[in-house]
């Protein structure tokens, strides 16, 4: 559990590194107070660029791993083009990983691998995705298997091999995505080797 209780407000998150996916300005990250958040703040990405492909990065340093359960509250707050919250895992650079993310303004969730700078959708659910509340999102990779949870419910499995080395976990938002989290979970798991 990354502690962002402690973290100070109106800051960058301590102990993170900051990317972009696609074009557009860099996202801008911030931990803000918020009172329904359950230590009262959370990480918040403000900025609201409106280049259609852009995909800001958040990403914990010093962490690396193939096979990984990541979990985060997120609250989709604003956003005109786009409200969505994602998990990355497996990032090898902001241009290759994969991403679960869940889009309040389109209620669904979806996920893809970005290779190269291209995002690809491997599997999705169309279910409600509401705005200005929180809800969780996990994503667990082992193997080539990919599951993908939304509000404790497991929604779908996707099988890929497309990068399969230890790699970083992020937070992503989309476009003009103003998204807070909070209760950023991250599992190693024991190596799953080709399952």
């Amino acid at each position: 559990m990354i502690a962002i209780d402690q973290m100070k407000r109106g800051s960058p998150p301590t102990g993170f590194t900051f990317a972009r996916t696609g074009g557009g300005e860099d996202g801008e990250w911030s931990v803000v107070e918020d009172r329904t958040a359950t230590a009262g703040q959370a990480i918040e990405q403000i900025s609201t660029g409106s280049t259609d492909y852009r995909f800001p990065l958040a990403i914990p340093d010093s962490f690396s791993a193939a096979d990984v359960a990541v979990e985060i509250r997120f609250k989709a707050v604003a956003g005109r083009i786009d409200q969505a919250a994602g998990i990355a895992v497996r990032l090898a650079d902001p241009d290759n990983y994969y991403v679960a993310r869940a889009n309040a303004m389109e209620d669904n969730v979806r996920f893809y691998r970005v290779v190269n700078g291209r995002r690809e959708q491997l599997g999705g659910a169309n279910l409600k995705v509401t705005a200005n509340t929180w809800h969780t999102l996990g994503l667990r990779a082992e193997g080539k298997r990919f599951t993908i949870s939304y509000d404790g419910k497991m929604l779908f499995n996707v099988i890929d091999k497309t990068f399969g080395e230890a790699g970083g976990v992020a937070l992503w938002t989309k476009a003009d995505s103003v998204t807070r989290f909070e209760q950023l979970k991250i599992t190693t798991l024991p190596q799953a080797g080709d399952k």
